[in-house]
């Protein structure tokens, strides 16, 4: 059986870490309790992402916190990744599923209910809800669904769910109500002074939250 956390998953974006760079976001990040990383860069191509994620790799070693390579399914394996990203419009599930191998874990977008109904829990090891709300990390998106269709896609989903699109802080109490089994966020700790913070203060929430559904 596959073991990961999406409870707090921090999405890194080039353009957000430019200053720390995403190696050195997602160590602060980690730190401070993030517990899943994706790495997002649709210009890198698959060499850059290689090395890129390769460095992850060794930040990640001994967390227990697992690296997730969006879409590239080349460089996931390349780099020994322990998981793959796909969205609807990417490679389809059942063929990712057979390139990767049954112990890589497998994360697919899902924007509505027909998404949500088609994923094939022996293929698909977790969703990604949203998003929630328009965000201009990922300016391509489609619709956001607020928190009424979040609930409405997690109460259907055959496999834990991860909640994304414009999600901060403010926002734990009310996302956590509708179900999902964590939060991805990009700009959240991506844009902050300091990422271990912003990860710290969002677990604690996280953690507040689920402590007050289930005394």
């Amino acid at each position: 059986m596959k073991r990961f956390d999406l409870s707090l998953y921090l999405v890194l974006d080039p353009g957000l870490c430019r200053v720390r760079t995403m190696v050195e976001t997602a160590r602060l990040a980690v730190a401070g309790g993030a517990t899943m990383v994706q790495l997002r860069d649709k210009e890198a191509g698959t060499s850059g992402l290689v090395a890129t994620g390769r460095a992850l790799m060794d930040v990640l070693a001994g967390t227990g916190v697992k690296l997730i390579v969006n879409d590239d399914v080349e460089a996931a394996a390349a780099i020994d990744a322990h998981g793959v990203h796909v969205g609807q419009d990417d490679m389809p599930a059942i063929e990712v599923r057979s390139r990767v191998g049954p112990d890589m874990i497998l994360g697919l977008s899902a924007e509505n209910e027909a998404a949500v109904r088609a994923a094939d829990p022996a293929m698909v090891d977790y969703l990604g809800l949203g998003p929630v709300f328009a965000t201009p990390t990922k300016p391509d998106h489609k619709p956001p669904i607020g928190f009424d269709g979040l609930a409405q896609l997690a109460r259907l989903s055959p496999v834990p769910t991860v909640a994304i699109g414009g999600l901060k802080a403010e926002h734990v109490r009310s996302l956590f109500s509708t179900g999902v089994d964590g939060m991805a966020v990009v700009s959240a700790i991506c844009s902050h002074r300091a990422p271990d913070i912003a990860a710290r203060k969002l677990m604690a929430m996280i953690e507040s939250e689920r402590r007050r559904r289930d005394p």
